[in-house]
């Protein structure tokens, strides 16, 4: 890791921890708690599900979203293990609406603030059924697991929706490469508008 990016990391932390006490009592007010009152209802009373995913250094920590799929599917289950088609069957119809918005990801907030996750980073592969995503990331230096997981990063933007963890792998470790504030500003940018897209129905 360039010293630059040794000598950011600690302002990144800070950037992080202090945005995600914002984002919680933002969301706690604007959004979690209508949003949790309907998931209740539909998910028969299971609004949350945890997701064991590779942390950094490949440390497993529990993933926290609003549950968007049915009770019945194994919420650890790979995008990369099922077709497009059989990904609609397993999500309840507000949970379509979560996923499509990605308000489901909204409370890894709380993943950020105790210090698992990041704002900006590679996405942490599920510890159960991405084992060969682990085995990409892990013939680059450096890789994914040298920085903190984030909600959303450079792989997201470069793949769209593809899961092909061979391309994954390579982009997350082009991020770490070039890991930056500027450049962490403006995939924060990108998945904002994207988001703001989303959310009007484009």
């Amino acid at each position: 890791m360039k010293r630059s990016q040794k000598i950011y990391l600690p302002f990144k932390f800070l950037i992080d921890f202090f945005g995600a006490i914002v984002g919680i009592v933002l969301c706690f007010f604007f959004l979690w708690w209508w949003i949790f009152i309907i998931n209740l209802f539909v998910t028969k009373g299971h609004p949350f599900f945890l997701q064991e995913r590779y942390g950094k250094n490949q440390k497993v920590f529990k993933m926290i979203k609003f549950r968007s799929m049915k009770l019945d599917v194994n919420p650890n289950l790979a995008p990369s293990d099922m077709d497009e088609k059989t990904q609609r069957t397993m999500y309840t119809k507000f949970g379509k609406f979560l996923r499509r918005t990605s308000l489901d990801e909204t409370p890894q907030l709380l993943n950020i603030l105790i210090g698992q996750m990041a704002f900006i980073g590679p996405r942490p592969g599920s510890a159960h059924h991405e084992e060969f995503l682990r085995e990409c990331r892990l013939k680059y230096n450096p890789n994914a697991f040298d920085v903190k997981p984030g909600i959303s990063g450079y792989a997201q933007i470069k793949m769209k929706r593809e899961h092909d963890p061979e391309f994954k792998a390579f982009w997350d470790h082009k991020y770490v490469v070039r890991m930056n504030f500027v450049f962490d500003a403006g995939i924060f940018a990108y998945t904002f508008l994207k988001l703001l897209g989303a959310a009007k129905g484009r």
